[in-house]
C-alpha cells in the first residue's frame, strides 16, 4: 500500500495515497462529522470511536485516549517525539504491513499527528469490517471449528512477529463469512524474534473471564490451550 504524508499548518497526516487528495484535518474531528450529520453510530473502546459516512465510504474514526491512572494527568495528550513516533502513525504502519502480509486487520486510511507544544494529540481512520461481531459476545456459543479457526488466525499473527499489548475479547471480530479479524494495534509491535504468545493468551483469557457469560472455557482450552 502506498502512503503519503500531508503537511498542514497545525498537523501532519499520513494517508493512503488513493484518498490523500480528499482527507483533511477535519476528518479527524468528531464534532465536524456531527455537524455534517455523518455519524452513523458511536462505537466501543476507550477512545472516542465513531462510525462515519465519508466521501470514500464508511470509516471508523478513533481518537487516541489514555486509560487508567495516566488519564487523570492527561486524557488525550502524549509527549511529542515527532510524527513518525506518534501512536497514530505507528499503528498505521503496523496495519499497513499486516495487510501486505495478507493478515485480517482493518485497512488503514489515514492518521493524524496534532502537536501542541511539547505534546500531541492523535487520531486514526480505518475501514469498517462489515457484519462482524465481537468474541466477547460470541464466545459462549462458538463451535469447536470456530475456536480452532480463531487459534489458527492468531498463530498467523504471532508467526509474523506481532506483539499485541491488548489482546482481548473485544478486539477479535468474526465476520459473516466466518473469518476472524484482529483490531486495535495501539502500541503493537512487529518483531524479528519469536514473540511470547503465552503472555497474550493469558491477557485474552482474563478478558474472557471478565466479559463473557459462562460456557466459553471448554472451547478456549481445546483450541488456545497451553501449547498455543
Amino acid at each position: 500500500m502506498n502512503d503519503v504524508v500531508i503537511k498542514t499548518n497545525d498537523s501532519s497526516i499520513l494517508a493512503d495515497a488513493r484518498v490523500s487528495g480528499q482527507v483533511s484535518a477535519d476528518w479527524f474531528s468528531p464534532g465536524w462529522w456531527r455537524s455534517q450529520d455523518a455519524v452513523k453510530r458511536q462505537m466501543g473502546g476507550r477512545g472516542q470511536a465513531l462510525l462515519v459516512d465519508t466521501p470514500v465510504g464508511s470509516l471508523v474514526l478513533r481518537r487516541f485516549q489514555r486509560g487508567g491512572l495516566a488519564a487523570q494527568l492527561s486524557r488525550d495528550r502524549y509527549l511529542n517525539l515527532g510524527s513518525e513516533r506518534s501512536r497514530a502513525f505507528e499503528e498505521f504502519r503496523v496495519l499497513s504491513t499486516l495487510k501486505q502480509l495478507g493478515l485480517p486487520v482493518p485497512t488503514p486510511v489515514a492518521a493524524i499527528h496534532e502537536p501542541t507544544g511539547p505534546f500531541y494529540r492523535a487520531g486514526l481512520l480505518t475501514r469498517l469490517i462489515p457484519e462482524a461481531r465481537e468474541l466477547a459476545e460470541l464466545a459462549p456459543g462458538l463451535s469447536s471449528r470456530q475456536w480452532l479457526d480463531l487459534a489458527a488466525t492468531l498463530k498467523q499473527f504471532f508467526a509474523a512477529g506481532l506483539h499485541h499489548p491488548d489482546l482481548n475479547a473485544r478486539n477479535l471480530l468474526l465476520d459473516a463469512q466466518g473469518c476472524w479479524h484482529l483490531l486495535d494495534f495501539d502500541k503493537a509491535q512487529l518483531r524479528d524474534k519469536k514473540v511470547d504468545s503465552q503472555v497474550m493468551r493469558k491477557r485474552l483469557e482474563r478478558s474472557l473471564e471478565k466479559l463473557c457469560a459462562p460456557g466459553w472455557r471448554p472451547g478456549f482450552e481445546a483450541s488456545l490451550g497451553a501449547d498455543f
